[in-house]
């Protein structure tokens, strides 16, 4: 009987999921244009894809961007529920919807706002010369040196607000006499922090880590619609790499070798957070 309830779920993920990413592992083994018929060339298109300069440089722009999407998110998170939850601050429902909201509004908006704000003449060069900083101003997302952090920290301002949400709920389930027994102890706000806060959101750090680490390896929308992977390639991401492959080159096999390669990353990742947390706690 537990069977048949869980078959309508179960039916949908095969359908939905299981059944394009075999699909997706049979166009990678095949040289196909999306018209016609597919030639087998078995692992060929993971031999080039993997040794091309472009992809390289692609996978190397998702682990800088994970730092921007992840390691920084996760440290502002932590850091701003502690202070959130140590203190009594009015409007305190306030503060966490504000600092949520960026999760709730589309990511195509998003890259268009931050876009007009990088310009030239946007509010962020503005600002940079009103304070007489005029030498700092640029056009962020066209310069090569600065276009790649510029769309991280797009990330961060997206997935920060998740992650104290996240911290937030953790820290309240916390059994506040550990803290009494911090402060009897003589433990200031930073030995509490490390000897309290942080033991007791393991499993909410586990989840933000897996969570934000995947979204920075298959990061397209902000890059997309931000930078498009320029100027020139110093942007691209594997996700990018995969549409310009399949629908502007017309190499629909070579793009499904990168996404079955990136699906790989994605499952070693949550696996090995989700066994790294699971054995710590």
């Amino acid at each position: 009987m537990a069977y048949l309830y869980v078959l309508p779920a179960l039916s949908a993920s095969l359908l939905f999921v299981a059944f394009p990413l075999l699909q997706t592992v049979w166009y990678s083994l095949h040289r196909w244009s999306g018209i016609g018929t597919p030639v087998w060339v078995g692992l060929q298109n993971y031999v080039t894809q993997l040794s091309s300069p472009r992809v390289q440089s692609a996978l190397y722009h998702s682990l800088i961007l994970i730092v921007f999407f992840a390691l920084i998110p996760v440290c502002l998170g932590l850091i701003t529920a502690s202070m959130l939850s140590s203190s009594r601050l009015r409007g305190l429902g306030f503060f966490r919807t504000v600092l949520f909201l960026p999760q709730v509004i589309a990511l195509t908006v998003t890259g268009m706002a931050w876009r007009w704000m990088y310009n030239l003449d946007g509010p962020i060069n503005e600002t940079l010369r009103a304070i007489g900083l005029d030498s700092l101003a640029r056009p962020w997302l066209g310069d090569f040196d600065w276009a790649l952090y510029a769309v991280g920290l797009v990330g961060t301002w997206l997935t920060a607000g998740f992650c104290m949400i996240l911290f937030l709920a953790g820290i309240s389930r916390i059994d506040p006499g550990l803290y009494d027994a911090a402060k009897i102890d003589g433990s200031g706000p930073i030995r509490e922090f490390f000897a309290v806060t942080l033991p007791g959101v393991k499993p909410e750090l586990g989840v933000a880590l897996t969570i934000t680490v995947i979204g920075g390896l298959k990061s397209f929308d902000v890059v997309y619609m931000t930078t498009r992977g320029g100027p020139g390639t110093s942007t691209t991401v594997p996700a990018l790499e995969i549409y310009r492959l399949a629908f502007v080159d017309g190499q629909v096999g070579s793009a499904a070798a990168i996404a079955i390669v990136l699906v790989l990353l994605i499952v070693i990742v949550g696996l090995g957070m989700a066994r790294l947390f699971r054995t710590r706690q």
